[in-house]
């Protein structure tokens, strides 16, 4: 029987809790959690290490499959010609995509990303997610604004995620998912919510002033990014508080992972908060400030008593896939919020929006959760 693996770093996080230097992580050789002990009690080998103990960081928002964009997008265009940007050339043929997605997964990894949630949108990330390092929840997106396509887009999203279904089990999931408001029809909205067992869900949410300007008014620029890819859009009614209240009731069957949320007023929390089923808000203030220059009101969300939870986005919107890097300038724009408070949105927060809590995200005895050491300018994977 192999002997017990056991560390100690100048502080230990068990995915709710930074519980001081005097305590012992303790694992099986699988990297299994079997007990938190203090020194005193943890007996001998134990190695001492400079830096923070913590669970593996799940990443709840990440879009692997443009991994071979980065750097193709200009910063600060504002989101509408983001979009645009990314649907006119990200089918431009990367010199080797595969090795591409490989190399930005084991960037996610060495950086002690233990769990994704990817954003597909076809099956280009199927075989590295068959290859089983990462946890993988697929979320397969469905788009499409009009009305009478919406059972044609329906099934061209189902028949990616039937593949990605086909690979799940240990270490790896899907659902079912729609875009965004800007890009999702009421009819695909109610479509999507008919399906059963399609669970959980996620949406880009509000990520520019204009996404709420359509909703309310039906003007602003995305009016000009319809027009240009002939999207006609003379079914669409305007006169809502925003594109969230608008939206929600088509998201009311799944606990919900609500994404970016940049624009999100009080309103809207409170209308969110209503719901029966948990709802998660994902902040990735990276790619935030490369596309709009402008991060969410954390503050307001903390306030409201919202569960927060971090994504990198894609390498077209940021210049990294690192949770320790959207940490820091979390820390760095608010730097009245605890670390111990990020560090759960960072870990077991994220692990609940994408149940998968009872394996990742702390280092309750059971789980294998990862474990990274953490200091001020970097961190690594140990397990």
């Amino acid at each position: 029987m192999s002997q017990p693996i056991k560390l100690s770093g100048t502080d230990l996080f068990d995915g709710e809790r930074l519980l001081g230097a005097g305590k012992v992580l303790v694992l099986d050789a699988d990297g299994t959690v079997l007990a938190i002990t203090d020194k005193s009690a943890a007996g001998g080998d134990v190695q001492e290490l400079d830096g923070l103990l913590c669970p593996g960081f799940v990443n709840a928002h990440c879009h692997l499959e443009l991994s071979h964009m980065k750097g193709v997008v200009p910063e600060k265009t504002g989101l509408p010609a983001f979009l645009a940007a990314v649907m006119t050339q990200r089918g431009q043929a990367a010199p080797d995509p595969e090795a591409v997605m490989a190399a930005a997964e084991e960037e996610m990894w060495a950086q002690g990303i233990a769990a994704v949630g990817d954003i597909c949108n076809n099956t280009a990330t199927l075989a590295r997610k068959q290859a089983g390092r990462l946890y993988y929840h697929s979320f397969v997106e469905c788009m499409g604004f009009v009305d009478a396509a919406a059972a044609q887009r329906l099934e061209q999203s189902m028949a990616v995620y039937r593949q990605f279904r086909d690979i799940n089990g240990p270490l790896h999931n899907c659902s079912l998912a729609p875009h965004a408001p800007y890009s999702v029809s009421a009819t695909l909205f109610a479509l999507l919510a008919g399906l059963p067992d399609n669970t959980p869900l996620t949406i880009h949410n509000q990520e520019c002033a204009a996404e709420d300007e359509l909703y309310r008014l039906k003007t602003g620029l995305f009016l000009d990014f319809y027009q240009r890819f002939g999207i006609d859009i003379s079914g669409f009614r305007a006169g809502h508080p925003s594109s969230l209240q608008a939206c929600l009731p088509y998201l009311a069957g799944s606990p919900l992972l609500l994404v970016h949320n940049t624009f999100t007023q009080e309103a809207d929390i409170q209308a969110a908060l209503q719901r029966r089923l948990p709802v998660y808000w994902c902040l990735c203030p990276l790619a935030n400030l490369y596309i709009e220059g402008r991060l969410p009101d954390i503050s307001l969300l903390r306030r409201l008593g919202c569960t927060l939870t971090l994504g990198t986005d894609s390498l077209a919107s940021n210049h990294q896939l690192s949770i320790w890097a959207e940490i820091q300038v979390i820390r760095q724009h608010f730097p009245d919020i605890p670390l111990q408070e990020i560090l759960q949105w960072a870990t077991l927060n994220g692990a609940r929006a994408l149940g998968i809590a009872g394996r990742y995200g702390s280092f309750t005895p059971g789980a294998r959760p990862g474990v990274v050491l953490a200091g001020d300018a970097a961190c690594k994977r140990l397990l």
